[in-house]
């Protein structure tokens, strides 16, 4: 029998898998994603999950708040880039979201600007959930807006697009526990 081994592709579908299964951002096959403390927390509940039995009901809790927090980083990356597209940056909206440890602030001056930007959205828009805790990847990505000097329009668009909405009315959220 001829052993498999020796087929340089044999494991590539299984890494593959395995990148997505750890698939905290957009960049499975950057190593560097569990540096981040919002990829950490979830690196850590893949972990402890994978160590659990399957069948347990504490398996099957963790793999479900895996789940959601992977479609809510879903949902607000596609939030992101959906503002980016509409202000024309059809073509670039992923790579102006991709963030490694490769990435850097483009101008130190700009990263007071950028947090107020950020901290902005947050609370002024519901570009982000109302559980979401703000993302060191997103300062990357209005540094780089800054840079571009399109923070302003994308600020202004977000809030359009993703209104505030009065404190008393509650959508999807109503059964989120308070912390």
């Amino acid at each position: 029998p001829v052993c498999s081994n020796n087929n340089p592709y044999a494991s590539f579908g299984a890494t593959l898998a395995r990148d997505e299964e750890q698939n905290l951002w957009s960049t499975p096959h950057d190593v560097t994603h569990t540096e981040a403390d919002d990829d950490r927390v979830l690196y850590n509940m893949i972990v402890v999950r994978n160590q659990l039995d399957k069948d347990s009901e504490e398996w099957q809790k963790l793999n479900y708040d895996i789940y959601t927090l992977r479609q809510t980083r879903k949902e607000v990356r596609s939030r992101w880039k959906h503002i980016l597209e509409d202000l024309g940056f059809q073509k670039e909206a992923d790579s102006l979201l991709s963030v490694t440890k490769l990435s850097i602030i483009s101008d130190s001056q700009n990263m007071g600007k950028a947090r107020d930007i950020l901290l902005r959205l947050s609370e002024e828009t519901n570009i982000f959930p109302t559980s979401w805790e703000l993302s060191e990847r997103y300062l990357f990505v209005v540094d780089r807006l800054i840079a571009l000097d399109a923070a302003d329009e994308f600020f202004k668009m977000a809030s359009t697009v993703y209104p505030k909405r009065p404190s008393g009315e509650r959508t999807d959220d109503s059964q989120k526990v308070p912390q």
